[in-house]
């Protein structure tokens, strides 16, 4: 039992940390890069990048990081532990809700505006995406799952320590 305890709480630390820097990355990277963009070419690439990321690697660690966090906090109980595991989980929860609520549909409007050959007026549905309140919103999801993370490893060294 102890393995399985330690094996998921890692598996739950490490997907939710690929999660923290796939949020980190569009943040900081994708976003400014796109914000640099033409509106043909930001509606466009928007379109591509949110069709690739619903893939099985993205899925596992997104769904993955819910469920292993849920399996860490029920196999992992105690007051060394579960402060941090439920902390995790609590701030996982707040991502997932963000993620459905605000960012999803977001993305999905922007993908049903069509093909950017095809749009009549880009800057329009540039405008309507509105990219500062979908980066206000990935902030919030980079900052929980970064904090999410760290709690985690912090659960981490507490079970180290607790042998």
């Amino acid at each position: 039992m102890f393995a399985l305890r330690v094996t998921v709480l890692i598996a739950a630390t490490m997907t939710t940390g690929l999660t923290a820097g796939v949020f980190g990355l569009y943040q900081h990277t994708v976003m400014a890069g796109l914000a640099r963009a033409d509106d043909r070419t930001f509606v466009g690439a928007f379109q591509a990048i949110d069709r690739a990321i619903i893939n099985p690697w993205f899925m596992l660690s997104f769904l993955g990081a819910l469920l292993l966090t849920v399996a860490a906090a029920i196999l992992n109980p105690g007051r060394t532990l579960s402060p941090w595991i439920v902390g995790a989980l609590v701030l996982y929860l707040v991502v997932v809700v963000i993620t459905m609520a605000v960012n999803v549909p977001m993305n999905d409007a922007l993908k049903a505006a069509g093909d950017p050959d095809r749009i009549a007026d880009l800057a329009l549905v540039r405008e309507r995406f509105d990219e500062a309140r979908w980066l206000a919103w990935n902030l919030v999801r980079t900052i929980a799952t970064t904090v999410a993370f760290g709690a985690l490893c912090w659960a981490l060294v507490a079970r180290g320590q607790a042998g």
